[in-house]
């Protein structure tokens, strides 16, 4: 059985990881590289991946999934 967090909470955690990854490209700060570890392993950790760019990978798509079960079908 695999486990999926919330897609609130995967939403917030990609905008997190994806913000923290430009202000490190620009910035460089050891506050921000500091914050983006700490986001990327809490996604990898919720994601059962071990990478940055795998866990946004598949948060992305259990989103996706989780949009689409909202979503009625209309025929």
């Amino acid at each position: 059985m695999t486990v999926v967090a919330h897609p609130s909470i995967l939403r917030e955690l990609v905008e997190r990881c994806e913000t923290l990854s430009r202000h490190a490209a620009s910035d460089g700060s050891p506050e921000v590289a500091r914050r983006l570890e700490d986001a990327t392993y809490t996604l990898c950790v919720v994601t059962g991946t071990r990478q940055l760019d795998t866990a946004l990978s598949v948060a992305r798509g259990q989103l996706a999934d989780a949009m689409t079960r909202q979503q009625p079908f209309h025929h």
